[in-house]
This record gives structure tokens, C-alpha cells and sequence, in this order.
């Protein structure tokens, strides 16, 4: 007899052979002689056919600074494509954020793996519990040695140090605690109606942060996942939201954030944010959906003013979340900014030590200034004005051009003050770090314009700013130059040949 068998797993051949052996022996016959010809899947052949079979329509290309991602399929798939075309990014990204958190806090990074493992992954919905698996899976077939508590923990690198750690510090009566503050992240507007050159809706929004997160903060994210809508965001590597936060479904959906200064809060037994800010663009269909997604479970954590847009009403909000207290303003006529000021009252009283009448202070001045802008400009605003305003230099309290800490594109390492109500000592590494824009037109296509580096164009480099100012050193292993690059179109499904 002669049997030609074919695509037989190599690891099934043996079991395939030892089973036929078995038969013949219980039916009590000699095995008569077979002629075997098989082509059977090398193992490396297999592993090639299942790694391709998971990244799919996957695919990343480089323009001008910015990490383009295309992420399509299940949660599993998303999270793998993530993980594995990002891998190196990740590393990179994971070293700076467990090097800050560990230097700011004064706690060791097992400390923020306890808390993604027993506080923030029982929280975390099922979708996105598959999704970080996958990033890990991806990661490590790559080679990477980051594991699941490693992974939520780099999530949660914006809500773990400056809101859970503050709290926890207090509750335990940690000794030596330091001094933590929610940080001042960001300077953003959205308009609409007669404020606006074609009566749409303008959105943009510019990342303030320390200049060794911010030169990583560079992946432009195209989602497609299997439920919900098509996502397009700017993000950080390893996290499976925004964080900063910038983007667009493709329901019509538009967001943008800055945080509030000095806030105090969060809830231990709540859902962390990086997934309810996720889930929130990923499924809302109107700004009252968005803010109801906001609100199930908020932990406190990453307390934000959201601006928000809906492209199909030319409707715009204001949202302010805190923990104890929420407020939200709407509007088809006018225009809400933000730098980093609470705009409620008991928000204010209750859960920030924020001083609103202290204009001298960043996000006060910059708050003056948005508001200067939008009235001198009521009527022309679009995407050039958006791109114009986010590289501003004027600063509104010294009255006079100049970038500083308290221009709308700041350079806080210029700044002998730094900015105290964020415990940034003078000339720290940071300000602004990129800038979006976009308008209704361009969201109805899933597009966006991005400046990766200081919204003006300006470079900042690491080497002469260390040798300047010494105190900064213990950043040295992860400070890296921050080139100014030119502002790029990015549409949802689109590729470049490199």
C-alpha cells in the first residue's frame, strides 16, 4: 500500500504513526509494509504561518517623527499587533516611566506592579484584559521580558504616581513621603458655530509633559477593533489609550483634555481611567454617551476638564470630572478652552487646592491668553489659526513675547521659576511636547494634522541643557534630544513606503 499524506504538523507525525501502529496491533495482524511519503510543516514554517495569521493587516511606517499603527481584529489580535510591532518602542518607553515613577515617589517598582495586580486588573473589563494580554504576548514574542503587571502598570503611568500614590501615602502614613501634585498637562481649545471660519467645529490641543515622556509620546494609533467604532489617536507605547489625550471614532465623536492642577482624589475600588477613556472613544455615539462612559466606576484617577466635539450636531462640551463632583457645559455657538484651571466651583473647593485668582501661575495666564485668542479671532478660527495658536509665545501675564512656562506652547526649561503648582523646580525639562488639530471636515475623513516636538518648530537637546543645569542628571540615561518636526496629515488607513 502507499500513502501519501500531506500538511501534517511536524509535532503531529509521531502521534499520527504511533496510533496507526495501534490499530494494527489490535486487530492482531502483521503491520504490512507501507511506503510513507509526507510533507509535513517545518515548526519554524508553522510559527511563521501563526504570526502572520495574528498581525494580520497590520502595519507601521515612519513620517516625520510620528510611529504610524494600523491595529485590526479582536482584542486579543489588537493587543498582540500592538505589542509586537511596538516592541522596542515599549521597552524604551517602559525604562523612563519606571525610572521617573520610582525617583519621584520614592517608591520601588514592585510597588506599582502590587497595585496594577490587585487594585487596577480586577477592575479592568474583559475586552481590555485581552487586549493588555495580547500587547504582552506580542511583546514577548519579540523577545521583550515585560510581563502582564508590567504592562498595566506602564497604563496606568499617568493616574498610579500623582493620584493613587499621594493617597496612599496619606492613608498609610508613609515616612518621608514626597511632596506629589496631579500634574498641569496641556494647553487645548474647541470651538464651533460663529466662532469659527466655516461654522464647524475646530479642535486642537497641544501635550505638556517632561520632555523624556514627551519625545516618546509619538505613535499615531489607526483602531479598527472588532466591536465599536474606528479609532484615530495620538498615544504613548504600551498603552492602549491616548493618555494625552487627542482623538476621533468614526461615529463623528471628537476629544481632546487638559487635567486640573492640584487635584486631590481617587478611589481605590474604582475603574482605572486609561480604560474608561478608551472604552469611552472606542463606543460613544454622542457627548452624553461619551461623559455617562466617563462616569461608570471613575476612580478619581487622571482628573481631567474633556473637551468634546460631535461632528454630525456641531455640538461642543466641556466636561470636568472630578471624583466627589462633575459638571458639564454644552453649546452649538461659542467655544471651551483649557490649561489646566478647574471651571467648578465646588470642583475647585472641594477637591483642589488650585488658586484661581494667583494669575501668575501657568494655566491661570494661559487661560487668559485662550480666551484673548478666541476673541480676537471669533469668526476666522481654523485648522492654520488651531496650528498658530498651539505654537503661541506670548505670555499673557509679563505681557511680551517670549516662550516660557506660561506661553500656550511652553518651554518650561527656559524658566527660572519652573512651575511650582506642578512642583516643576526652575528650568525643568518640559512644556509642550506636540500638537493636533483637526476640524469636522477632516474628522468625517478620520483625519488629523500632528507636530511631533515643540508645536513652534523649535528643537530642545538634551547634552548642553544636562550640562546647564546638573540637577537634572539623574534623567540622563533616558533624556533624549526632542527635534522640532514639521505638521503631517495622518488619515486612518493609509500607508507610506518607506
Amino acid at each position: 500500500m502507499r500513502l501519501t499524506t500531506k500538511l501534517i504538523p511536524g509535532a503531529l507525525f509521531p502521534v499520527i504513526v504511533a496510533l496507526g501502529a495501534f490499530a494494527w496491533g489490535v486487530h492482531r495482524g502483521p503491520m504490512p509494509a507501507m511506503s510513507l511519503t509526507v510533507t509535513a510543516t517545518p515548526p519554524a514554517a508553522a510559527q511563521k504561518t501563526r504570526l502572520e495569521a495574528r498581525l494580520k493587516s497590520s502595519y507601521r511606517f515612519d513620517e516625520n517623527g510620528w510611529i504610524f499603527v494600523h491595529l485590526e481584529g479582536t482584542p486579543e489580535e489588537i493587543g498582540f499587533q500592538h505589542g509586537y510591532l511596538l516592541a522596542a518602542e515599549i521597552e524604551d518607553a517602559f525604562k523612563a516611566v519606571q525610572l521617573e515613577d520610582v525617583h519621584d515617589t520614592h517608591h520601588p517598582w514592585s510597588f506599582f506592579r502590587t497595585a496594577a495586580h490587585d487594585m487596577l486588573w480586577p477592575k479592568i473589563d474583559p475586552e481590555y484584559q485581552a487586549e493588555l494580554k495580547g500587547i504582552v504576548a506580542g511583546l514577548q514574542a519579540k523577545g521583550a521580558k515585560l510581563d502582564l503587571d508590567d504592562v498595566v502598570a506602564l497604563n496606568a503611568f499617568e493616574e498610579l504616581p500623582d493620584y493613587y500614590v499621594p493617597w496612599y501615602d496619606a492613608r498609610h502614613k508613609t515616612a518621608g513621603a514626597p511632596h506629589l501634585t496631579s500634574p498641569g498637562n496641556c494647553s487645548a481649545f474647541v470651538a464651533t458655530g460663529s466662532y469659527t471660519k466655516n461654522h464647524d467645529i475646530v479642535i486642537a490641543h497641544n501635550n505638556w509633559t517632561n520632555y523624556a515622556n514627551g519625545e516618546r509620546w509619538r505613535i499615531m494609533f489607526d483602531i479598527v477593533p472588532q466591536h465599536g467604532f474606528r479609532i484615530l489617536m495620538d498615544g504613548f507605547p504600551g498603552v492602549i489609550t491616548s493618555d494625552d489625550d487627542f482623538g476621533e471614532n468614526a461615529y463623528g465623536i471628537m476629544v481632546t483634555e487638559t487635567t486640573i492642577s492640584q487635584f486631590n482624589g481617587w478611589n481605590p475600588d474604582g475603574v482605572p481611567e486609561f480604560e474608561r477613556s478608551r472604552k469611552a472613544l472606542q463606543y460613544a455615539t454622542s457627548i452624553t454617551d461619551y461623559v455617562k462612559i466617563m462616569n461608570e466606576g471613575n476612580n478619581g484617577g487622571y482628573a481631567n476638564d474633556w473637551l468634546l466635539g460631535d461632528r454630525r450636531t456641531g455640538e461642543i462640551a466641556r466636561f470636568e470630572q472630578g471624583l466627589k463632583h462633575t459638571r458639564l457645559w454644552t453649546t452649538k455657538d461659542g467655544y471651551f478652552v483649557g490649561s489646566n484651571f478647574p471651571s467648578d466651583s465646588e470642583v475647585t473647593k472641594d477637591e483642589t487646592t488650585f488658586n484661581v485668582h494667583d494669575m501668575a501661575n501657568s494655566a491661570n495666564a494661559r487661560h487668559t491668553r485662550w480666551d484673548e485668542l478666541m476673541k480676537q479671532y471669533k469668526g476666522k478660527i481654523d485648522i492654520q489659526l488651531a496650528e498658530q495658536f498651539e505654537a503661541d509665545h506670548f505670555d499673557a501675564y509679563a505681557k511680551k513675547e517670549g516662550a516660557d512656562q506660561r506661553t500656550l506652547c511652553g518651554h518650561v526649561d527656559t524658566s527660572r521659576h519652573g512651575v511650582p503648582i506642578w512642583d516643576w523646580g526652575p528650568y525643568y525639562p518640559g512644556g509642550a511636547v506636540q500638537g493636533k488639530v483637526t476640524d469636522s471636515e477632516m474628522a468625517a475623513r478620520m483625519s488629523l494634522i500632528a507636530r511631533l516636538g515643540h508645536p513652534c518648530g523649535e528643537s530642545f537637546y538634551a547634552k548642553p541643557f544636562l550640562a546647564a543645569h546638573p540637577e537634572y542628571d539623574w534623567q540622563k540615561s533616558i533624556l533624549r534630544d526632542m527635534p522640532g518636526h514639521p505638521w503631517t496629515t495622518f488619515t486612518a488607513g493609509e500607508t507610506r513606503k518607506q
